[in-house]
C-alpha cells in the first residue's frame, strides 16, 4: 500500500486530502506506531507542507475569531514543541495569514536546526539526520489544528510537547529520558526569555505610571 494510507507512512502529496486527515489522526492517536514508522532520512516538502497547511489553517481561524468579535487580534497561537507560533502578526488578521507560510516555514528550518544540534550531543553521532528530526518538527504542528481557539487551545496545544518527545524518540531510536531533553531544553530557555522580557515590560510600564 502507498503512504496516506493507514498502512503507515508520512504525508503523501500524490493524495493529500486524505493523506492529510489520515496523518494527522495517526500523529495525535497513535503517535508511537506513526514515528516509529517513518522512513529515515525521508525528503523534506511532504512533511513541511503537512506542517505549513496546519499553521495556515491555525492562522485563517483566528482571523475569523476577529472578523466575528470574538478576539480584537489573532494573538499567538503556540506550539510549545518548537516554540513556532501559528500566528506571526499578531495585530493584523490578513498579515497574519499570509505570513504564516513564511514564518512557518522559517521557523521549522529553525527549531528542527535547534533540536539536531542537541541531538548529536546528547543522543550522538548515531543517529537518524536532520531529516528524521525535521520530521518530527513538522509533523508535531498539528497542535496547530487547535491552539487557536482561546484559552483552551493553548493548553491543549502541550501535548505537542509529548509528541515531540515520542517524535524524537522513535525517529532517533533513543531512550524517552533523552529525547526529552532534546525537546524540553529549547522549550525551557524560550519560557523564560520569555517571562524575563514580560517582567521587564511590567516593570517599564509600572515605572512610567
Amino acid at each position: 500500500m502507498g503512504m496516506g494510507t493507514a498502512s503507515g507512512g508520512g504525508f503523501d502529496l500524490s493524495n493529500p486530502a486524505n493523506s492529510f486527515v489520515d496523518v494527522a489522526r495517526r500523529v495525535v492517536l497513535q503517535p508511537v506506531r506513526f514515528f516509529a514508522g517513518l522512513p529515515r532520512g525521508g525528503n523534506l516538502l511532504n512533511p513541511l507542507v503537512f506542517a505549513l497547511v496546519c499553521i495556515v489553517v491555525s492562522a485563517i481561524l483566528s482571523g475569523l475569531l476577529v472578523l466575528l468579535g470574538v478576539q480584537q487580534n489573532p494573538g499567538f497561537n503556540p506550539n510549545p514543541q518548537n516554540a513556532i507560533p501559528s500566528t506571526f502578526a499578531p495585530t493584523s488578521a490578513l498579515a497574519s495569514i499570509l505570513f504564516a507560510p513564511i514564518g512557518g516555514a522559517i521557523g521549522l528550518f529553525v527549531a528542527a536546526a535547534i533540536q539536531q544540534l542537541l541531538v548529536r550531543l546528547i543522543v550522538g553521532e548515531n543517529n537518524s539526520g536532520f531529516a528524521s528530526t525535521f520530521g518530527v518538527a513538522s509533523y508535531t504542528q498539528v497542535t496547530a489544528l487547535v491552539n487557536w481557539i482561546p484559552i483552551v487551545g493553548p493548553l491543549v496545544a502541550l501535548y505537542g510537547l509529548y509528541l515531540s518527545i515520542v517524535g524524537i524518540r522513535e525517529a532517533h531510536g533513543t531512550t524517552t529520558g533523552q529525547a526529552a531533553l532534546v525537546v524540553l531544553i529549547p522549550f525551557v530557555v524560550v519560557l523564560v526569555v520569555a517571562l524575563v522580557v514580560l517582567a521587564w515590560v511590567g516593570l517599564t510600564v509600572f515605572n512610567q505610571g
